[in-house]
């Protein structure tokens, strides 16, 4: 028994029990509990009479967060998640609802700040949140668009470019397409392919030019 153990008896205070001395932390918000604030966050801006300024700033800042969230397990952990779910929670939420605590008179034109108004404090903290989130939405999706430039420039050496008259590399070997005839009075090649070789010009006596067919047809 430790001095603390029998301090605590003289003094008739139990000591702590092993389940009450362990922090219990509340789990990290899921990716359903950051879309169910962005919807709380949104039918607040549908229903409540904001500026179109406020409005359409928090919107951005929704629409964000909402094209981030499918990615959140693979930041989850980093500054970057924490961001997003931070915003989606915390930041955008207490910010619009601390304006809105607000008469509308005094937020729209009584100076709190520097000579700005509660709303235009308001304004520079959604432009603020529209600016990160989009830098992280950039910086969620570049792996991505790197992985999808890359594989275009794989199909581009396996198989080939379209400047290169349309040929096709498969297994390593170039099949180009068929070289033209190059017989100038056979331009469309329908002789050479028939095995049909044309008469010679007939005379305006003789009526009009007949096709020899090929030995063996006769």
């Amino acid at each position: 028994m430790g001095f603390g153990d029998l301090l605590d008896r003289m003094l008739g205070r139990a000591p702590a029990t092993p389940d009450e001395e362990r922090m219990v932390l509340p789990a990290p918000p899921t990716a359903e509990d950051v879309y169910a604030a962005l919807d709380q966050t949104a039918e607040l801006l549908a229903s409540s009479a904001l500026p179109s300024a406020v409005v359409a700033r928090a919107g951005r800042v929704v629409d964000t967060v909402r094209d981030t969230v499918p990615r959140l397990r693979r930041i989850s952990g980093s500054d970057l998640g924490y961001t997003v779910v931070a915003t989606a929670t915390d930041y955008l939420p207490e910010a619009i609802g601390a304006y809105q605590r607000l008469p509308r008179r005094y937020a729209d034109t009584r100076p709190v700040d520097g000579g700005k108004t509660s709303l235009m404090v308001l304004v520079d903290q959604l432009d603020l949140l529209g600016v990160t989130l989009d830098r992280v939405f950039d910086a969620v999706y570049r792996d991505d668009a790197r992985e999808l430039v890359a594989q275009g420039r794989f199909i581009a050496e396996k198989f080939g470019h379209a400047g290169a008259g349309g040929s096709l590399r498969v297994d390593g070997v170039q099949a180009p397409l068929p070289a033209m005839p190059e017989d100038p009075d056979d331009p469309t090649g329908v002789v050479a392919q028939v095995g049909v070789t044309p008469a010679a010009p007939a005379d305006e006596a003789d009526g009009p030019a007949r096709l020899t067919p090929p030995e063996g047809a006769r």
